[in-house]
């Protein structure tokens, strides 16, 4: 056979050659929508790649991007990696302490910046050590006043660049592409490096039939942010074969996201379940035709049944559960049905759908506890661990490395089941499994269950120190917009659903829950915050 190394230059190319009329359609302000072909968005990418060139930009250099998903990121996504740099995609929402380790860590020498988010990198910079050329992305054509140093227009450098630009031929596979780092809870964000080779049979997985089946006819908006782990390998897939692109910007709204996608036909869409409860409540206030959508595909963390099932049942769209990490690039699983659970009854199809499914072809999972690999029932616990050719290896320059990666396999963190169809069944966290008297209680389950009721939005079950039992479920709610319900009418709700032990001793009720960067429930912030009205025990 050939050796032909997999790098994404060949995505570039293919792009240019065959789907140069197509579309892409990028939101980079609330009143600018820019609509551009694949032909131009190449020759400005070959133009990036050579004004970075100039700056400096060699193999190995690490080019950081504080960006919303936009064109202009866009081109950066290819720009770097394909002239052998390495794109770090920075997390515009971390703390300013955690952006400044980050961007130091990485040692980021030229940063691309989207105006709006200007400030946030105006008040760190003092602190940013190998910085030495920032790039200011913005639609007007003077540059805003700004106290940074070595600052350039991006359209500016574009416009004396080459857009005959070649990309060198002889990168490897193997040669890091991009990095994110995770949004930590505890401690500093660990990094994560990806290569040439794990990105592009991760795109070509994404376009299996049995996967998100990303296809040219596609109009694909990944809502799902582009700085956070390569926006699900959307971007990336979607150019490999000619996909239209909707690009939502900054500062969306779930009136935006519908408008959107009844106005550009989007076919597939990607986002945490926050993004897609807003949308539904947005739905049902001002009805769009979303008809054209194929697929919702949801992750990060647990999707509520009922919002899965009004998906699927009222408006007649799959409502996909993904799994995967930072670590993973980072798709592992999905939830799409299998042949022979077509004539399931609903209740036991949706069941299936709200779990986080079957391992995509290409990765070896495995779940595992004290006594060794779980039998698939659906009901023993273990961690699961994964390996692949789109699972990293180690951290990057961090000596955590060795807590999570072991025998060639990445432990994940995530306690799950297997059930007798293969699907896994993320019951919850290592840190955030709740021991009740020697038995384990999934606050994932619980939190599942109270989100099926009528007047909830949001909950998130908590561990609380318990001085016979060890520890106790907390349930800590948010009530949808003008509902109303009380702690015993919803302890008595779950009690028709679970073994009296699993029902949580106290409902608290608030005005929300603090979340990750990427939307995930913050469950070590919302133990503080609980503090205060248990600080000790729940008796």
């Amino acid at each position: 056979m050939m050796q032909a190394p997999l790098v994404l230059t060949s995505f570039f190319k293919r792009a240019e050659s065959y789907f140069a009329r197509k579309s892409i359609i990028s939101r980079t302000s609330p009143h600018k929508i820019h609509r551009l072909t694949y032909g131009q968005w190449a020759k400005r990418t070959r133009r990036l790649a050579d004004a970075l060139t100039k700056l400096g930009m060699t193999r190995g250099t690490k080019v950081g991007s504080f960006a919303w998903n936009q064109h202009r990121h866009l081109e950066a996504y290819f720009a770097v990696p394909c002239s052998g740099a390495i794109l770090h995609m920075v997390n515009i929402r971390l703390s300013e302490e955690h952006l400044i380790y980050i961007i130091n860590h990485a040692e980021d020498e030229i940063l691309m910046v989207d105006v709006d988010l200007l400030p946030i990198i105006e008040n760190i910079a003092p602190k940013l050590e190998t910085v030495k050329h920032y790039i200011i992305m913005t639609d007007e054509p003077a540059l805003p006043k700004t106290t940074l140093q070595n600052v350039l227009s991006y359209e500016d450098i574009l416009a004396t660049a080459d857009e005959e630009f070649q990309f060198p031929e002889d990168i490897d596979e193997e040669a890091p592409a991009g990095m994110c780092y995770t949004s930590a809870t505890t401690g500093n964000p660990k990094g994560v490096v990806y290569s040439h080779r794990g990105l592009v049979l991760h795109s070509i997985m994404l376009s299996m039939s049995d996967s998100m089946g990303i296809a040219e006819r596609d109009v694909v908006m990944p809502i799902v942010p582009m700085f956070h782990a390569n926006a699900w390998g959307l971007p990336f897939a979607s150019v490999n074969v000619g996909a239209t692109q909707v690009l939502p910007g900054p500062q969306f709204t779930s009136a935006l996201i519908m408008d959107l996608i009844e106005q550009e036909k989007v076919t597939l869409t990607a986002g945490v379940p926050t993004i897609w409860i807003g949308a539904l409540q947005e739905q049902e206030k001002k009805e769009r035709d979303i008809s054209s959508l194929r697929a919702i595909c949801c992750g990060g963390s647990a999707s509520p049944t009922r919002l899965i099932r009004t998906f699927e049942e009222k408006y007649g769209i799959p409502y996909i559960v993904v799994y995967g990490m930072t670590e993973t690039t980072p798709i592992v699983a999905l939830s799409n049905y299998m042949s022979w659970m077509e004539d399931w009854p609903i209740e036991k199809r949706i069941e299936a759908r709200a779990m986080q499914g079957m391992t995509m072809a290409g990765i070896e999972s495995s779940i595992i506890n004290e006594a060794g690999e779980v039998p698939w029932d659906g009901e023993t616990m273990g961690e699961l661990r994964l390996k692949g050719p789109w699972i990293s290896n180690e951290y990057y320059r961090d000596e955590r490395t060795a807590d999570a990666y072991r025998d060639g396999w990445l432990y994940t963190g995530d306690i799950a089941v297997r059930t007798a169809d293969g699907f896994i069944k993320i019951t919850d966290r290592t840190k955030d499994l709740i021991k009740s008297g020697g038995e384990w209680i999934s606050s994932v389950d619980l939190e599942n269950a109270l989100m099926t009721h009528d007047a909830v939005l949001e909950a998130a079950v908590i561990a609380m120190p318990h001085a016979k039992w060890q520890e106790r479920p907390l349930a800590c709610v948010v009530l949808k917009e003008g509902q109303s319900v009380t702690e015993p009418e919803l302890l008595a709700f779950l009690e028709n659903q679970f073994a009296k032990w699993w029902v949580p001793d106290a409902v608290v009720f608030l005005e929300e829950i603090p979340k990750t960067s990427v939307g995930k429930f913050l469950k070590a912030k919302l133990r503080d915050n609980v503090a205060e009205i248990y600080p000790k025990s729940l008796v």
